[in-house]
């Protein structure tokens, strides 16, 4: 059938319907097909992540040797660290890690050990795992002795503090020893978490 065969009104209705035809064939396309290409570059992208998750996860699996190693090195570091962590008796703990120190090695006398405090939660860092306990102590030393053990002991103990300093000069002191000095101090310790 030719075109120019046909009316005037006719090639216009044929005109419409082919225009009508690719109107909705391309209202198809964009509508049902787009949608399609759109899920299918969705799930391209999420099989992308899979993807590297999983060589993730792989590669995980085979460092978990190192991995473990690693682990049981940090474990074991923690617990040399943790050595001088309060727990148990603390009253005795604190004693102990003093006198211990102490030693001979420097003239200090520490006669009074004041009472410990309860064992309160860290006051500077919240969720910390450890808390902390507080005891008072009192002695009496030459003032460059006791600078020098109040140095070594924070340098010793990492995980201990000295606040509350307080120094006086005692006034019954010998000519000879002007320099002796009254001490005052709070030794503040971490407390161990499987301490009660």
């Amino acid at each position: 059938m030719k075109l120019s065969k046909l009316s005037k009104e006719k090639r216009q209705q044929l005109v419409l319907v082919v225009l009508a035809t690719v109107g909705i064939l391309a209202g198809l396309a964009f509508g049902l097909v787009k949608n399609q290409y759109q899920t299918l570059a969705r799930m391209a992208v999420g099989k992308t992540d899979s993807e590297r998750k999983f060589r993730q996860i792989q590669d995980s699996v085979k460092r978990s040797p190192q991995l473990e190693a690693d682990l049981r090195q940090a474990r074991a570091a923690l617990a040399t660290e943790a050595s001088d962590v309060a727990s148990g008796d603390l009253y005795d703990s604190i004693y102990t890690m003093v006198r211990k120190f102490k030693g001979n090695d420097y003239q200090v006398q520490i006669p009074q050990f004041g009472r410990t405090g309860a064992a309160v939660d860290v006051n500077c860092l919240t969720g910390f795992p450890y808390k902390q306990v507080s005891m008072p102590v009192d002695g009496t030393a030459r003032y460059q002795e006791f600078g020098r053990f109040l140095a070594d002991f924070e340098n010793r103990f990492p995980h201990v503090r000295i606040v509350n300093l307080s120094l006086e000069p005692l006034a019954d002191s010998p000519s000879d020893e002007q320099e002796r000095i009254a001490f005052r101090m709070d030794i503040v310790t971490l407390v161990s978490p499987t301490t009660p």
